[in-house]
């Protein structure tokens, strides 16, 4: 995943400062929208130079980004530029929620990708899958990332409906990432709490003489 600084910067602060420039310049919102998400696409295509490759989450917000700008030039509606733009949130919150029912659940893949499945760590951590603790502490982690993706996209588009184009501008420019921030301090709050259970199990096994449960390592995505 990405670090903070490039999300600031390309995602948050730019789009923003160019969009609000452009507006005091004289052009049209759907032009200045338009042209603030050069700087999202330009972060992503950053991000594929430096790993050398492009992710799943990469692959939407460019679909989002590019048909947002074609429909909003098509149409001449600001609106219509910002809704598109609320779609990858809606479909990364979908996808979680379905993988529910696959093999293995959205968080679990992204966790184990940034990992590397090939090295030592991501075997390791493969490895934990066979332990029904971790199972559901990655099913309740995807449930969790899943239906706060949802709400995102659904607060993001009673915004546009209802309030200018310059505060739906602002919000999902800064909402993404305040939901993002919300949900991995949760995460990490989860994955503590994990850890003291499963080490209170391990120290009731010992004073029982019974061999320890093992601890799978958690990851916080």
């Amino acid at each position: 995943m990405q670090s903070l600084g490039p999300i600031l910067i390309f995602d948050v602060a730019a789009p923003l400062v160019a969009y609000y420039s452009l507006r005091s310049a004289g052009l049209s919102s759907v032009g200045a929208l338009v042209l603030s998400g050069v700087f999202p696409a330009f972060g992503i295509a950053l991000g594929v130079v430096r790993r050398g490759s492009l992710d799943a989450i990469g692959v939407l917000v460019l679909i989002g980004i590019i048909v947002g700008s074609a429909v909003g030039l098509a149409s001449g509606s600001a609106r219509l530029v910002l809704l598109d733009g609320t779609v990858p949130t809606a479909v990364f919150g979908v996808v979680c929620i379905a993988s529910l029912w696959s093999r293995r659940p959205m968080i679990y893949r992204f966790a184990l990708e940034s990992m590397g499945p090939d090295t030592p760590k991501g075997r390791d951590f493969a490895d934990q899958w066979r332990y029904a603790g971790f199972r559901h502490a990655f099913r309740v982690t995807t449930v969790v990332w899943g239906v706060a993706f949802l709400a995102e996209a659904a607060v993001q588009i009673v915004i546009i409906q209802t309030a200018s184009t310059s505060v739906a501008k602002t919000t999902s420019n800064v909402m993404p990432l305040v939901v993002a921030g919300l949900v991995i301090i949760w995460n990490i709050s989860y994955g503590k709490r994990g850890r003291r259970r499963g080490e209170l199990a391990r120290q009731a096994a010992r004073a029982r003489g019974e061999s320890p449960p093992p601890m799978p390592e958690e990851s916080t995505t």
